[in-house]
């Protein structure tokens, strides 16, 4: 291997990226070629940063501030290919570099934020910063910046500041340690079926499963997988109770199943280390810590919006029970009502109250007509344009490359897609970015992806998705456009860098327009006859949205009331799986229903630091986007063109260039009340 010295960090195609389009040259990137040049591209970030603290001229935004912001651009390329790949196409090489490398981007951070001669430098542009003339945006940056080194102990003594960077580093290491645990267990199960297994099974479900078998070595066969877009509609379809309880069992063990991949000690060392973090700094809990730079401020702002929500939610679940039993009794079931039972007589119930079948609706959603249907709504909301470009390599031949345009034709920046589930992809789904789109400097154009984890057909044969997965495809776009619809003049608060609580509020807002009738009857036709869907089916789908809230709303808030019972605390449980018990038994947690996460695979949570304390802003931002909808819909116009313009300019090109709560009131005059989220959800 090369030592970092030999590597040109000027030509090499992690950091000088010379593909098509101005992307990373991907087919010219081995998996060895990661590590050395990591060590230069931190030798010389290093040096960028020695260079700005050391600077014997007056601090200024331009030598200081600007400088920080602008530097490490060769540490940023090869950290955003690296970070794609390691979600999105991992492999042994890429996992044992992902344990090498976290710690040390988490030693290199830390000694950055502990600079002292540099914080000296932001400091004094902080205590000035009312004399400097600044326009809005770069006060804004510079108070970030300067509460950014503070919450990372710029002001603790050398003991505190060298044990926080200890704890840092730990908690790097355990959130990559955690996350390659699910998905191994994720990877490594299977359950094998034959046809005479598939009783009630619809034969797109069937397509996907044969394809997973075929995958793994078992053509002709059948596989069940821990992929929710097969595991869910297998537990909703599947008649045999028996196969239906061993996949609820696997799905909800993920992590917690013994042997090398078990999160049970990562979890205590994990939450451990957190409240140590959390009371070095000055800080009651994590949870304060974490919250401090949130629209929620406080735990008990947290519990104010999610306490009332799970008593409701309790209510609503235990009536949707009674009437499950019902119909399990009805079909000659002695056993006792199950959590693998739920989602199969929901469906049954669905089907008797509105003569309506989920899967009645799969022929509509043919994923690339999903796909337009998000580009449609985006070109009539803000004018911008999306245009494939084929025979691009990226980092799995499944992504897909689009150039995203204005709307007088000039390049806005490019859209990166990957939609299949591959054993060498992590579940779930997300939205990230190879570059941020900002000014500062020479500027940078956006170049944002998104990863879903959609069953793959059979080749020649069209993905078709459930209701659910294609709101996942219009979510994570809601995303993507928070990225590429960025104006704003400084890196930091570009896109989605916006407090935690508030960056959802893009994304679940943009899942209303999947259901708006002239999206789904221009978009949602049948895959064999091409015909829209019937206004009969588009109501009867319409008429559905709030069933089933007991129980999703159940699965959602348990998660997040198990997350901040972890985290407002001022120290951690001994014992964080029994301490899950008794939590959800103090909650009377329904036994019928389990968490969306349980916490040995709770990895929006675990999996790194990004949801850690903040689970609940899906349902904080949930409040915004109900009402934020509502605005369109007063209009009697879903693509109101003035609002519309109003919507780009202060939630979507925003950032973090404000704070929140004035970029919604300026779009909508008024922050809103949760009620409308409970109507929303059906719990009113």
């Amino acid at each position: 291997m090369p030592s970092p010295k030999a590597v040109d960090l000027a030509a090499h195609p992690l950091t000088a990226w010379q593909g098509p389009l101005g992307l990373p040259d991907f087919a010219q990137i081995g998996d060895g070629d990661f590590s050395p040049v990591f060590d230069a591209a931190l030798k010389a970030h290093e040096a960028e940063i020695d260079a700005i603290a050391g600077n014997k001229d007056a601090a200024t935004i331009d030598n200081t501030l600007a400088a920080l912001e602008l530097g490490g651009e060769a540490l940023d390329h090869v950290s955003s290919i690296f970070w794609c790949r390691a979600g999105a196409h991992t492999n042994d090489a890429i996992q044992a570099l992902e344990r090498d490398i976290s710690p040390k981007m988490s030693r290199h951070f830390s000694a950055i934020s502990m600079n002292e001669k540099l914080f000296a430098r932001i400091d004094d542009l902080y205590q000035r910063r009312e004399s400097l003339g600044l326009d809005a945006e770069t006060l804004r940056v510079l108070e970030k910046t300067w509460k950014g080194f503070v919450r990372s102990g710029a002001k603790l003594d050398a003991e505190g500041k060298k044990r926080l960077a200890r704890i840092n580093e730990e908690l790097s290491s355990l959130g990559t340690t955690f996350g390659q645990n699910v998905l191994a267990d994720e990877r490594d199960w299977a359950l094998f079926l034959d046809e005479a297994d598939l009783a009630g099974l619809p034969d797109f479900l069937k397509s996907s499963m044969a394809e997973a078998a075929e995958m793994r070595g078992q053509k002709g066969r059948y596989a069940v997988t821990l992929s929710r877009s097969i595991y869910e509609p297998f537990s909703t379809f599947l008649e045999r109770r028996d196969l239906r309880e061993i996949a609820f069992r696997a799905f909800t063990m993920r992590g917690q199943n013994g042997g090398a991949s078990d999160n049970t000690s990562v979890v205590r060392d994990m939450l451990k280390l957190r409240a140590e973090k959390a009371k070095l700094l000055g800080y009651a809990s994590f949870a304060a810590l974490k919250l401090d730079d949130t629209m929620a401020k406080t735990p008990k702002a947290v519990h104010d919006l999610l306490d009332p929500v799970w008593e409701k939610a309790l209510e609503k679940a235990a009536a949707d029970q009674k009437e499950l039993e019902r119909l399990a009794a009805e079909a000659g079931s002695n056993e006792k009502f199950a959590a693998w039972d739920w989602r199969f007589y929901q469906e049954k119930l669905r089907a008797e109250k509105f003569a309506f079948d989920e899967a009645e609706l799969k022929p509509y959603l043919q994923l690339d007509r999903v796909i337009n249907a998000c580009f449609d709504v985006a070109t009539r909301l803000f004018g911008i344009t999306f245009e494939e470009r084929k025979g691009i390599v990226a980092w799995h031949p499944d992504a897909r490359v689009f150039v995203v345009k204005n709307a007088d034709g000039s390049e806005r920046g490019l859209f990166l897609a990957d939609y299949f589930a591959r054993p060498s992809k992590r579940s779930g789904a997300w939205m990230s970015a190879l570059k941020s789109g900002y000014k500062l400097g020479h500027g940078s154009k956006p170049v944002i992806y998104n990863i879903m984890n959609f069953a793959k057909p059979p080749a020649g044969e069209p993905a078709l998705l459930s209701v659910d997965e294609a709101k996942t495809l219009f979510h994570e776009f809601g995303h993507a456009l928070h990225g590429m619809l960025t104006d704003v003049t400084w890196p930091s608060v570009s896109g989605t860098s916006v407090s935690r609580d508030f960056v959802e509020l893009p994304s679940q807002l943009y899942e209303h327009w999947l259901t708006v009738p002239a999206v789904l009857e221009k978009h949602a036709l049948h895959v064999k006859t091409g015909k829209p869907m019937p206004k009969a089916l588009l109501d009867k789908m319409l008429a559905t949205r709030t069933f089933g809230a007991g129980f999703a709303t159940v699965e959602f808030t348990s998660s997040a009331l198990m997350d901040m019972a972890y985290h407002a605390r001022p120290d951690a449980p001994a014992e964080p799986l029994r301490f899950e018990t008794e939590t959800l038994e103090k909650l009377d947690m329904p036994d019928t229903i389990a968490m969306r996460h349980r916490t040995p695979h709770f990895g929006h949570v675990f999996s790194g630091d990004g949801y850690s304390a903040g689970y609940y802003s899906y349902m904080w931002s949930e409040v915004l986007d109900a009402d934020a909808f509502a605005a369109f819909e007063e209009t009697g116009d879903p693509f109101n063109p003035a609002l519309a313009e109003r919507l780009r300019k202060n939630i979507y090109a925003a950032g973090g260039s404000k704070d929140p709560e004035e970029l919604y009131t300026a779009f909508r005059g008024k922050m809103p009340s949760p009620e409308a989220m409970m109507v929303k959800r059906g719990l009113v």
